[in-house]
């Protein structure tokens, strides 16, 4: 078990070495499960981000980019392996930065491993193609890295979102200069650690702290970098694509959802319950991909309800440490917008169906919130549009297939879905008429997905990170015209 009070200062990873500890200032780091600062951060800024885009630069220019994807697939795949020698580290780590159950870090960091091992093993399978052009010329299609890439990662899975990132970015051959968010840093700055025990070389991956005005505003307005990654909200992510675009630089967004799990009379009510409780209690419902509404046929909505109160009211929430259903909120900051948005909703008509509530041992200073089970909103009203990001289940009736899919869609975003029905046909015209990235038809989520192209619509951003795309994502075309006569 890590013992936090010999976790001291952490610093910056720039050019294979740790740089700039934060002995005596800089930002400070707090158990969500307590409240209590147990570790400090170096906060960078501008000055910081030049020195990592310097050193990704030669790096990509020299050592790194002159590896075969072959060996490039060879070191993520030692990586990969280091990951599990160091998976109880890394989910203690997670769990304690992050406040999220020890299970579910323990799942994240098998999460990053396999990322490494995915893109390490596709890494030299990614080719270009011929193009049949004219007699006596050969036309090449060449998939190559944009360079120096940008990734600017967020607070609820630092682990698993580093891995989808960099793993593709990397495979690919580019060199990466990391923002993580600075409510969790921990894994990102450990992770880098283990890729250079790897054999990656100096300068392929930094990682710089800070706070995102200050060291994410520079990295995404850089013009040194070739290509942006952003997770996060949609406020930051038009402000990270405007700076990306004074440089004329792509980028890739993923800006969270409003998730509808949509629940028919047909539905298998003993697998998909347990289910659609989950989707919003992992991570205490900071997933951008949380099922934070229940669409329920209305023929059934009594019965769904009075079985969805009984979960909620027998979740268990506590320190992540203790593997409760339920952890902390990741800061104070979230918690209390997490507490504005349901009083707001509650002062506009909305009602509490159920809440958990706290293990009577839980400290007192955590950052608790018990997931809690609403009804009686409009399905206009900001319960049902706006992202929460806690635990927070709002419930809705419709009372047929049309009206299920105009909830569905009745909201700015468009990440992910899921259809509960036993009708074949239902399941095809939901799964084309939702406007989401990912629609899942009697499941949800799919055990992180990983070989899944990941992304969103609307509101929820563009691009696709996760999978072959996810790599794809990474590099760009270059066209080769060769005479030959």
């Amino acid at each position: 078990m890590l013992d936090r009070t010999s976790i001291t200062a952490f610093g910056h990873i720039i050019n294979g070495k740790v740089v700039d500890r934060a002995e005596n200032g800089g930002i400070d780091v707090v158990d969500p499960a307590d409240g209590r600062v147990f570790a400090r951060l170096p906060r960078g800024g501008a000055a910081e981000v030049d020195r990592a885009v310097e050193a990704a630069r030669a790096a990509f220019e020299g050592e790194w980019g002159a590896k075969s994807a072959l060996e490039r697939g060879r070191i993520l795949m030692r990586f990969s392996a280091l990951i599990l020698e160091h998976a109880e580290e890394l989910a203690e780590l997670e769990c304690l930065d992050t406040g999220k159950p020890l299970t579910q870090a323990r799942n994240d960091i098998t999460a990053t491993a396999r990322y490494f091992e995915y893109y390490g093993s596709a890494a030299d399978k990614h080719h270009g193609e011929t193009i049949p052009y004219s007699k006596g010329m050969t036309v090449l299609a060449l998939r190559v890295p944009h360079g120096v890439t940008g990734h600017i990662i967020p607070w609820n899975y630092p682990s698993q979102i580093f891995g989808r990132s960099v793993g593709g970015a990397l495979a690919a051959g580019n060199a990466c200069v990391v923002k993580p968010a600075e409510d969790a840093c921990l894994t990102p700055l450990r992770l880098a650690e283990l890729a250079l025990e790897a054999g990656l070389p100096a300068g392929a991956l930094n990682i710089v702290c800070g706070l995102g005005m200050e060291a994410g505003a520079a990295l995404a307005g850089h013009t040194g970098i070739n290509h942006i990654s952003f997770t996060g909200s949609p406020q930051t992510g038009t402000a990270v694509a405007k700076a990306a675009a004074e440089n004329h630089v792509p980028v890739t967004l993923e800006l969270g959802g409003k998730s509808p799990q949509v629940l028919f009379a047909d539905a298998n009510l003993d697998e998909a319950l347990p289910v659609v409780v989950n989707a919003i209690v992992q991570n205490a419902g900071q997933t951008c991909a949380a099922g934070s509404r229940v669409l329920i046929e209305r023929s059934i909505y009594p019965e769904v309800m009075k079985r969805l109160a009984e979960r909620f009211a027998a979740l268990k929430v506590g320190p992540g440490i203790d593997d409760p259903d339920c952890g902390p909120i990741v800061s104070a900051r979230q918690l209390r917008r997490v507490t504005e948005l349901v009083e707001a909703a509650l002062a506009d008509g909305a009602r509490v169906v159920a809440q958990a509530q706290k293990n009577a041992d839980a400290p007192d200073g955590g950052y608790y919130f018990p997931p809690m089970l609403l009804d009686g909103a409009a399905p206009d009203s900001r319960l049902a549009c706006d992202e929460i990001f806690g635990p927070v289940l709002a419930a809705f009736p419709f009372d047929d297939e049309a009206e299920a899919i105009r909830l569905a869609n009745g909201t700015p975003y468009g990440l992910t879905a899921s259809v509960w029905t036993q009708d074949g046909g239902r399941q095809m015209r939901c799964a084309h008429a939702i406007e989401a990235g990912q629609v899942f038809i009697n499941n949800y989520g799919a055990g992180g997905g990983i070989e899944l192209p990941f992304g969103g619509m609307k509101r929820s951003g563009y691009g696709r990170e996760k999978a072959f795309e996810g790599m794809v994502s990474f590099t760009t075309i270059k066209t080769v015209v060769l005479k030959h006569g």
